[in-house]
């Protein structure tokens, strides 16, 4: 069994899609659009066959997820691996020098991983990670 997608509400959807296929290298569909329901979307396509859905309707509550202890229920962030701890840290600084904040990290973790945590613009939180060799 594979994890088909995940999907993400947001109120500004080509912003969203511009964040994930610049810095992560997502391939995005052409927007589906359904007037009835003023449902929008788009699917993005990950190097490794992992999609994620971008969505839009009137009326969907905002994410308060903006800070480092600012932890719910629920699925919590997007993880991306890279192949070498180079990569984590050339990551870290590139969105970081394009104005993202670096939540935590770049660091290893005690479960044998490197990373660091970020937020898109729609304060989701997302990971970049490696195994340590």
């Amino acid at each position: 069994m594979t994890l088909e997608h995940v999907a993400i509400w947001t109120n500004d959807l080509e912003v969203l899609r511009e964040y994930y296929t610049k810095y992560f290298g997502g391939l995005s569909n052409d927007k589906y659009r359904n007037a009835k329901t003023n449902f929008e979307s788009y699917f993005l396509t990950f190097e490794s066959g992992a999609r994620l859905e971008l969505m839009t309707r009137p009326n969907i509550p905002s994410n308060t997820n903006d800070t480092v202890t600012d932890q719910h229920l629920g699925i919590i962030h997007l993880a991306f691996g890279v192949a070498r701890v180079e990569e984590v840290d050339k990551k870290a600084q590139e969105l970081q020098n394009n104005g993202f904040k670096i939540l935590s990290g770049p660091r290893k973790t005690g479960d044998g991983y490197y990373e660091f945590e970020t937020l898109d613009p729609d304060h989701n939180r997302v990971e970049v990670t490696t195994k340590c060799i």
